[in-house]
């Protein structure tokens, strides 16, 4: 991705960026790609687990960013970003825009059995609640929660980041593989791009954790595989979608998501699977796992030529060029 000419990358004085505890080494490349030193404040926790925040610095009048990912423990994430939202307010900040890599509850965006929460709508809600003026995100779940917010959301893609380091791998033969009915738009917007065959899985869920891949429409025989999906954390839906096109004569099999929220679970049923690589950015963190081809791509120029674009009032669609 091409990087902006210095005089934009210049902040003045007003502009803030702040990190809560999810996420911190992003936030600190973020500024380093920036050109700026990261805000100075205390997030931390009392005796009995409540979250404590205090800004260390004058932020009257400053155009805010908060940086936080909610990744796991989310609810706690989740507070320490609004109790920031809520100080960064009650200081008199002129704009708080809350940088979310990753949106948590996403997944619970619509009532799909009776008596149950639409929780993706009152986490936008909360956040609007609490002071937030702007949200920039990265590759929602779901593209219609972006319909859940009253303020600006800017909505960017972790592809354009993917792509370059697909192409880098020059792989032959490759066929581009959507593990469920859900990812069918996002695997066929990467398949035009890379000019290259879609094939789609379908799967049927047994229970939360637990997913079987039981038709294969398309051909992957003698094919590389590209799985592309949105986030992973069990890992189910991408081993069983692998083990699938295993069994159908694909060649190597690489796994590329947005959000790794790996947990034990998910990191074991890597281990034995038939992905060669799983591909991933650093919207949340990730440790290297022995037994894991993990890659990790960092999405923080991305962001942070966001923040300076929407600093600036400039357009953010050069960030969706590929």
């Amino acid at each position: 991705m091409a990087e902006l000419p210095t005089e934009v990358l210049l902040f003045p004085e007003t502009v803030k960026i702040y990190s809560g505890n999810s996420n911190p080494a992003l936030a600190k490349a973020i500024c380093q790609y920036i050109g700026i030193n990261l805000g100075r404040c205390n997030v931390s926790q009392f005796p009995d687990g409540e979250t404590f925040v205090k800004i260390d610095e004058n932020v009257r009048g400053s155009d805010v960013f908060v940086i936080q990912s909610t990744c796991p423990p989310a609810n706690h994430y989740l507070m320490e970003l609004f109790i920031m939202i809520d100080a960064l307010r009650r200081a008199s900040a002129a704009r708080i825009t809350a940088v979310i890599p990753f949106y948590g509850y996403a997944r619970q965006d619509r009532k799909d059995q009776p008596r149950v929460p639409i929780t993706a709508k009152l986490v936008a809600n909360l956040l609007i609640a609490a002071g937030a003026n702007r949200v920039l995100t990265m590759d929602l779940h779901a593209q219609q929660i972006q319909g859940f917010f009253d303020i600006p959301v800017d909505h960017l893609y972790a592809s354009p980041v993917q792509l370059d380091y697909i192409r880098s791998l020059e792989l032959e033969n490759l066929t581009v593989v959507s593990p469920d009915a859900g990812g069918i738009k996002r695997a066929h917007d990467i398949a035009t791009i890379l000019d290259r065959p879609l094939a789609i899985v379908s799967k049927q869920r047994k229970s939360a954790q637990d997913v079987e891949a039981t038709t294969l429409i398309g051909e992957v025989n003698g094919m590389n595989i590209l799985l592309v999906d949105d986030l992973t954390e069990t890992a189910g839906t991408l081993t069983s979608a692998a083990g699938l096109l295993k069994r159908r004569g694909a060649k190597k099999i690489y796994a590329c998501v947005s959000h790794a929220l790996l947990n034990d679970l998910g990191i074991e049923r890597l281990r034995k699977s038939d992905i060669d690589e799983l591909i991933a950015t650093d919207s949340v963190p990730n440790k290297l796992v022995e037994g894991v081809n993990l890659k990790i791509l960092s999405v923080a120029g991305l962001l942070g030529e966001a923040i300076v674009r929407i600093h600036k009032n400039l357009s953010v669609t050069s960030l969706f060029n590929h």
